[in-house]
């Protein structure tokens, strides 16, 4: 049977009728408006609010890394240079549909010379600029189709808002031409345990029925009776444990914990049996700001969080501002290559004041909470990076202080850092891109942004030695722990947590209680020892099959 090949997402199993998401908008006629300025203008600024209040919306209701892309797009649909521009142009007579069009497709042009960081945010910005053009045309933004019965939805790729409103009652699993395991289609379809297949090359001529295996990461069309009955047969993902504490199968504990994105996330990740936070994003409160937020701000709401996990680990991670979440009170103005510029650790040493405010604002809540606060940076370079932040930590009393891996030079250097530090996180996400010069969310390069790499294995193992050599724990918080597999090797490489998706611990609590330490320990060397991320996926596949 034809097979296509791509990334998987998850380990679900689905087969059923292909339907294809919706064309684009054709381009608005660039012809003069017959209307008064006031109110073309009137009109675009009304199809700006709509959406960014739409977008603003379905973050809400989606929760977890959802709300944080979708409150990203709501910033550009009403970005305020981006209003001045189509005030300008619908002065000089355009239409507010051509106004928009025009203005949203310059940020687009700069979006894609800017570098491959910051380009990855082209697809955002096209379905902003989709969503206001239809608004100011009055007509739906074309999208999910609707069938009668449940299919798999095929597209280029997916915007946030599409995955974010699946509704899973149809859509059986996701299929996309472009992105790779980190791109936010593959986020947002790990935190919402819909299988896919992201960076399918062929995907966009499938056609009739399809049997998606998001395990092996394979498309196969007209599937035989065998292949479907053995799809319907595929096990179910496993009920959360909330009772049972994360380990192997010889009784190594492993902390099995939660990536949050806002409090709004904690019932679920109670509900999913998640023993911790590993990573609190504290970006949501900065987001759509202009100043910064007050100390009492950040404070009630990390209060609302530490709540929720009573003499339990909530490890928050200070604010991740730069490339694509740029900050105007953290503004380092242009950078010819933002990936690489100010942002993380960078961006907070250059304006201390912001730091000092956070950590008094989680120093505050953490006195006040039974939960056990940890506090870590983002981008941490080398041991000056760390021995700045664990200063700056220890000094509103927070003692429990670490480092996240997301840089070669970090995860080389790990004896010295480990040295300095209470802990360390490997951000797998970053440390992929960094270590294979591979934007993650750049379709083309998906083949180089998995962390099935031998390259970045390697490095996690390292930070691993480190941390048994130090008697400190390593943990994971990128999209690689969600994987039920790779959670094995990373075990096995030195991890001593992991931290994902709510969605995803159900399924890597058991993948971890099916094997002993020693076997995750023989698949982590035989991963590290392929010579490519496919390679080391199939053999690791092959071995406990």
């Amino acid at each position: 049977m034809p097979e296509l090949q791509g990334t998987g997402i998850g380990r679900g199993v689905a087969v059923g009728p292909v339907a294809r998401m919706g064309e684009p908008l054709p381009e608005p006629p660039n012809v003069p408006s017959t209307r008064a300025p006031g109110d073309e203008l009137a009109a675009a600024r009304s199809a700006m609010s709509l959406v960014a209040a739409d977008l603003r919306r379905r973050g809400e209701r989606a929760g977890g890394a959802a709300r944080e892309v979708l409150e990203a797009q709501a910033m550009m649909a009403e970005d305020p240079a981006a209003d001045a521009k189509i005030s300008a142009a619908i002065e000089a007579g355009a239409t507010a549909t051509r106004a928009v069009f025009d203005v949203y497709g310059e940020y687009r042009e700069l979006l894609a010379a800017a570098g491959e960081y910051v380009a990855a945010r082209v697809a955002d910005l096209d379905d902003v600029r989709q969503r206001i053009v239809a608004a100011c045309m009055g007509v739906p933004v074309p999208g999910v189709p609707w069938l009668d019965e449940p299919f798999v939805l095929v597209a280029r790729d997916l915007a946030p808002a599409d995955t974010a409103g699946l509704d899973l009652s149809r859509v059986l699993a996701v299929v996309t031409a472009e992105g790779g395991p980190t791109s936010h289609t593959a986020i947002l379809a790990r935190a919402r345990g819909i299988p896919a297949v992201v960076g399918c090359a062929g995907a966009g001529e499938l056609t009739g029925v399809v049997l998606v295996d998001a395990a092996r990461g394979t498309v196969t069309t007209d599937p035989s009776q065998d292949q479907i009955a053995a799809a319907a047969q595929a096990p179910a993902a496993p009920a959360a444990a909330p009772a049972a504490p994360g380990g192997t199968a010889d009784g190594r504990p492993i902390g099995l914990l939660a990536n949050l994105g806002s409090p709004a996330d904690t019932a679920g990740a109670v509900a999913a049996g998640a023993e911790g936070v590993g990573l609190l994003r504290t970006e949501f409160l900065f987001l759509d700001a202009h100043t910064p937020p007050t100390a009492a701000e950040q404070e009630k709401a990390y209060r609302e969080v530490l709540a929720a996990f009573p003499g339990r680990k909530v490890v928050a991670r200070v604010l991740d501002a730069g490339t694509d979440k740029p900050l105007a009170f953290l503004g380092a103005g242009h950078e010819p290559n933002p990936a690489l510029g100010i942002r993380g650790i960078r961006a907070l040493r250059a304006h201390p004041e912001v730091l000092d405010t956070q950590l008094a604002a989680l120093a505050a809540a953490g006195a006040a909470s039974d939960a056990e606060l940890w506090v870590m940076a983002p981008m941490i370079a080398d041991v000056a990076d760390a021995a700045w932040f664990v200063g700056r930590a220890r000094a509103h009393g927070l003692t429990r202080a670490g480092a996240m891996i997301e840089v070669p030079s970090a995860a080389l250097t790990a004896g010295a850092l480990l040295s300095m530090v209470t802990f360390a996180s490997i951000g797998t996400n970053d440390l992929a891109q960094y270590t294979l010069a591979a934007d993650r969310l750049l379709g083309q390069l998906a083949p180089l942004q998995d962390p099935w790499h031998p390259a970045v294995l390697r490095l996690v193992e390292l930070v691993g030695a480190a941390g048994a050599l130090a008697g400190k724990p390593v943990g994971v918080c990128g999209e690689a722990a969600a994987d039920p597999l790779l959670a094995c090797v990373l075990v096995g490489l030195g991890a001593t947590s992991l931290s994902m998706a709510p969605a995803a611990l159900a399924e890597v609590r058991a993948s971890l209680a099916a094997r002993t330490y020693g076997d995750c320990t023989r698949l982590a060397q035989i991963a590290v020892g392929a010579p490519t991320a496919a390679e080391a996926r199939s053999r690791v596949q092959d071995t406990i099959s």
